[in-house]
C-alpha cells in the first residue's frame, strides 16, 4: 500500500514537471518569433532614402473611418481627410519649398488614432488648407490686375484692441472678438462696477465653434459669484472650460473647498491665500479722527477678503502665462488657471462678458501680430539661406513654433538665425507649425512662410499634445530632405 501511495506521488511530480517544462518551452518559442519579426522590421532602415515611408516603424492598423465617440454620427472617411489635405494644388516652386516635410507626414492620417486629438487635428486641419487654398487662388486671380488687396488686409492681427466705453452695447452681453488669438503675455484687462440684484458676472475666454456646431468652447470660464451658490454663503470665483464633447470640467473654486489642495500654475497660487480669509479689521475711525480698538464696538465685525464687491469699482487683467492664464484685481494676483487639453490660449477667438456688471472699458493687448514685411529694413538678411544638395548640412535644427506666435520667429530670425554659421547655409534652421483653426491666422502664417523661407507647414492643426507628430516631421526632415550629419529640436523661445 505505501509503495502504492509513493508511486502515485512520484508519478504527479512527473507530470507536474512535465507541464511546467511544456510551458517553458512554449514562452521562449513565442519570444523567438516575436524577437525575429521586430529584429526583421528593424533591420530594414525606414529612415533609408530609398522611397519607403519613413513612419513605418508605428504602423499599426487603423479602421476604414476615423470616428469620434462623441460624435458617433459623424463619420469621415481617411480617404476623405487625405484628399482634402493631399490633393494636387496649383503652387509655385517657391511655395512648395514651405511644404517639404508636408507629404512626408501623409500616413500620419492611418496613424490619427494613437496620439490624443489626432483625429480631431486632422479633420480640422483638412478645413482650414481648403479654405487657405480657395483664398490664395482668389488673390492670385485678383493680383493679375489689382495689387491693391493685400494692402486692404494689412494689420489683420492687430496688437490690441480696446472699447473705452464698453456700456453703449448691451448691458448684461459684451463681446470683443479677438482675430489672431492669444499668445504668451498676452493679457485682457476689464474695469467695471459689479451691479444690479446679485452682483454676480462671468468673464469667458471662447474658441471657434466648428461647423455643425452651436456653441464654441470655453477655454477659460470665470465666474464671479459674490453671494455665494449651492455650495457655499460666502463670495467665491469659481473657474471652468466647457466644450460640446466633454461639457463642463471639474470646477476650480477660489477659496479653495480643501486649502491644502491649492496648486501651483507659474509658480503662482491657484488661489491667493488671501481670498476668503478673515481681515480683522480692528482700528475704527470717529468723526472727530480719533482712533481707538473696535473691540466691543457694535456692529463692527471681522470682514473676509474678496477682490470684487458690489458697487465699487474694480481693474481686473487676465494674463496669459506659460502654463495658464493668471487674473490680477486692482494690482494683486487672485486665482491662477492652468491649460487644459485642446483648450489652449491661440484658440481664443472672442472674450464675452455677461451679468451684473456695469462695464466701463475692456482692452487687450500684446496680441499676436505679424511684421509688415514691406516696411522691414533688413529684408533680405532675415530670409533663411535656400538648401543646396552641393553643400551637405552639418546640422540641422528644428523649431517647434505655434502658428501665431509671429514674434517669437522674427526674435530667432534676428538673433542667433543670424550667425555665420546659419548664413552660410552649414547650419539650417526651419520653424515647424501646424495649422490655426482661424482663417486670418493661416493667410498671415501662409505669407511669413513665403517671405522668410524658413517655415515648414504641418497636416494638421496645431494641438499640444501632437508635439510627437512634429518630433517625427524634424527627424523626417533632418535625414530625408537634407541629410544632415546631426539633428536638433528647440522651441521658439529658446
Amino acid at each position: 500500500m505505501k509503495a502504492d501511495t509513493l508511486h502515485l506521488k512520484r508519478m504527479k511530480k512527473w507530470y507536474g514537471g512535465a507541464l511546467v517544462a511544456s510551458l517553458f518551452m512554449l514562452l521562449v518559442l513565442r519570444y523567438g518569433v516575436i524577437k525575429n519579426a521586430v529584429e526583421e522590421s528593424y533591420l530594414t532602415n525606414p529612415f533609408s532614402s530609398n522611397g519607403t515611408n519613413p513612419l513605418e516603424w508605428v504602423r499599426f492598423t487603423a479602421p476604414p473611418a476615423v470616428q469620434n465617440p462623441e460624435t458617433a454620427s459623424q463619420v469621415i472617411s481617411i480617404d476623405t481627410i487625405a484628399f482634402s489635405l493631399f490633393a494636387q494644388r496649383n503652387l509655385s516652386k517657391g511655395e512648395q519649398e514651405s511644404l517639404l516635410t508636408w507629404d512626408l507626414l501623409k500616413h500620419l492620417i492611418n496613424h490619427s488614432q494613437a496620439l490624443p486629438n489626432g483625429v480631431e487635428a486632422i479633420k480640422e486641419a483638412g478645413s482650414a488648407w481648403n479654405s487657405l487654398m480657395a483664398l490664395m487662388e482668389e488673390e492670385k486671380l485678383g493680383y493679375a490686375d489689382d495689387n491693391s488687396t493685400r494692402k486692404t488686409k494689412e494689420k489683420q492681427c492687430p496688437h490690441f484692441l480696446n472699447k473705452v466705453n464698453a456700456t453703449d452695447s448691451d448691458k448684461s452681453h459684451y463681446k470683443l472678438r479677438v482675430p489672431c488669438g492669444l499668445t504668451q503675455g498676452s493679457s485682457i484687462t476689464i474695469i467695471g462696477i459689479p451691479n444690479g440684484l446679485l452682483g454676480n458676472f462671468r468673464i469667458d475666454l471662447t474658441g471657434e465653434a466648428l461647423p455643425g456646431e452651436p456653441d464654441p468652447p470655453i477655454i477659460l470660464h470665470y465666474n464671479v459669484r459674490l453671494h455665494g451658490d449651492k455650495v457655499t454663503e460666502d463670495p467665491v470665483i469659481v473657474q471652468n472650460t466647457w466644450t460640446i464633447a466633454h461639457d463642463w470640467g471639474e470646477e476650480e473654486r477660489c477659496p479653495p473647498p480643501t486649502p491644502d489642495k491649492n496648486k501651483k500654475v507659474d509658480e503662482l497660487d491657484q488661489c491667493n491665500k488671501l481670498v476668503g480669509k478673515d481681515n480683522n479689521r480692528t482700528v475704527s475711525m470717529h468723526s472727530h479722527g480719533s482712533r481707538r480698538s473696535s473691540m466691543g464696538l457694535q456692529g463692527v465685525k471681522s470682514r473676509r477678503y474678496f477682490p470684487f464687491k458690489q458697487g465699487s469699482l474694480f481693474v481686473a487683467t487676465l494674463r496669459v502665462g506659460s502654463e495658464g492664464i493668471q487674473m490680477t484685481v486692482d494690482g494683486k494676483h487672485v486665482t491662477s488657471f492652468a491649460y487644459r487639453e485642446t483648450l489652449e490660449p491661440w484658440l481664443v477667438s472672442e472674450v464675452r462678458i455677461f451679468g451684473d456688471i456695469k462695464l466701463i472699458s475692456v482692452l487687450a493687448s500684446g496680441l499676436p501680430t505679424s511684421e509688415d514685411s514691406d516696411h522691414t529694413v533688413d529684408l533680405e538678411e532675415l530670409k533663411s539661406v535656400p538648401l543646396s544638395r552641393q553643400r551637405p548640412v552639418e546640422l540641422f535644427i528644428g523649431v517647434f513654433s505655434t502658428a501665431n506666435n509671429f514674434k517669437r520667429r522674427m526674435a530667432v530670425r534676428r538673433t542667433w538665425m543670424q550667425y555665420p554659421e546659419v548664413r552660410s547655409g552649414t547650419v539650417a534652421v526651419r520653424f515647424f507649425v501646424g495649422l490655426h483653426k482661424n482663417h486670418i491666422v493661416n493667410e498671415e502664417l501662409w505669407n511669413e512662410a513665403q517671405t522668410y523661407g524658413d517655415i515648414q507647414l504641418m497636416p494638421f492643426v496645431d494641438y499640444y499634445s501632437l508635439i510627437t507628430w512634429k518630433t517625427l516631421a524634424i527627424c523626417t526632415f533632418g535625414t530625408e530632405v537634407v541629410s544632415a550629419k546631426f539633428v536638433m529640436k528647440t522651441d521658439d523661445d529658446a
